[in-house]
């Protein structure tokens, strides 16, 4: 459970006996001018909390910067390094190991967190949720009308889910700051400047509210199978 503010308000008894720990992982980089720098993890929080209403997990607070290093360009984006953020999700699943709580789920929220998936591979009791499967199960549930190349920042999923679960984070700007951008050849090595003035990368101007909970809910679907697949469940 979450409060407004999206961190969870658990007590230590609401915590006992949960063996699947789901930690968001978000980011502090720039989503144009009309979403706020913490969307990934909003979006990250908003289906963890939607899939503790479902599934018998405990939610932890969010790791809120990470990996943002292709949005350096823009003001207030804030990254750490891909070793720091392996340091600290293996940190947090050997602490979660040492309470009785066997498994990890990294809910990640930005996509340039490339470091999670050898976290999960090497670190024992982690996976990584959602994976791609998992999202084009979602944008197909929701009709979403662009491709997931081409709604890669700031787009009409993401815009979707604020406007879903946090309206008052989406700035009206959205519905005129379509940009086209698929064809990102140096994206990982000099970055996403390159390519888009706003830092938009998708059609936001397709996003509803009712595409946004059915993302969601497309994902609290598919986490029964991530669930399913762990040691133990």
């Amino acid at each position: 459970m979450a409060d407004p503010y999206l961190l969870p308000v658990d007590t230590t008894l609401d915590a006992a006996g949960r063996v699947v720990a789901v930690l968001p992982v978000g980011s502090l980089e720039q989503h144009g001018p009309y979403l706020p720098l913490i969307t990934d993890t909003v979006v990250a929080c908003t289906v963890a909390a939607a899939i503790a209403r479902v599934h018998p997990v405990r939610v932890l607070p969010p790791v809120t910067i990470s990996c943002s290093h292709e949005h350096a360009a823009w003001p207030g984006t804030v990254s750490i390094s891909a070793r720091t953020l392996y340091s600290v999700v293996e940190d947090i699943a050997s602490s979660l190991r040492r309470a009785g709580v066997p498994n990890l789920v990294l809910l990640n929220g930005h996509g340039g967190n490339y470091v999670l998936s050898n976290v999960a591979q090497e670190t024992e009791g982690v996976a990584l949720f959602p994976t791609g499967a998992d999202w084009a199960h979602a944008r197909a549930r929701a009709g979403l009308e662009t491709s997931s190349r081409a709604d890669m920042h700031a787009g009409e999923l993401e815009t979707s889910v604020l406007l879903h679960a946090h309206p008052t984070l989406v700035k009206p700007d959205y519905e005129t700051a379509d940009h086209d951008a698929e064809d990102r050849p140096h994206l990982l090595t000099r970055g996403l400047h390159l390519y888009t003035e706003s830092g938009v990368v998708g059609r936001p101007s397709l996003a509803s509210a009712r595409k946004g909970e059915a993302v969601v809910a497309g994902l609290v679907e598919a986490f029964g199978w991530c669930l399913a697949a762990l040691p133990g469940q």
